[in-house]
């Protein structure tokens, strides 16, 4: 039987996961994912971002636990993939903080009103023959 590649090391390939913890993380799911939209309508200053990041962080962790098995898999793999929640969360924090201190607003700073232009006039059009 060893012939076959089989391991007792604890770790099977499947991982059947109960009914109801499946139905439990689509259930929260869909809760989070009500709680986004909601919090769309709400103005929370600066804090949105943050927020709707905390969120979808939230729900990609579920994703990843349950449904990727993550919850059941090697610690290397969790390790793996929590460093790359890590170095995005460092690129957005740097983004985020190089686009405060370069430029306060994103909307474009007009410094003189735009010049009016004239309507042609009857002379300037060519006459229809």
């Amino acid at each position: 039987m060893a012939a076959h590649g089989h391991s007792d090391d604890g770790y099977d390939f499947a991982h059947p996961i109960p009914v109801p913890v499946l139905l439990a993380v689509f259930f929260a799911l869909v809760f989070l994912t009500i709680v986004t939209v909601g919090q769309a309508n709400f103005d929370f200053g600066s804090y949105d971002i943050a927020i709707v990041m905390v969120i979808a962080t939230i729900k990609a962790a579920l994703v990843m636990a349950f449904f990727m098995h993550l919850a059941y898999d090697k610690p290397f793999n969790i390790i793996v993939f929590m460093s790359s929640f890590v170095f995005v969360a460092l690129f957005v924090i740097f983004t985020l903080s190089d686009s405060k201190m370069t430029s306060p607003s994103f909307e474009p700073v007009v410094e003189e009103a735009p010049m009016a232009v004239e309507a042609p006039t009857a002379e300037a059009a060519p006459a229809a023959s």
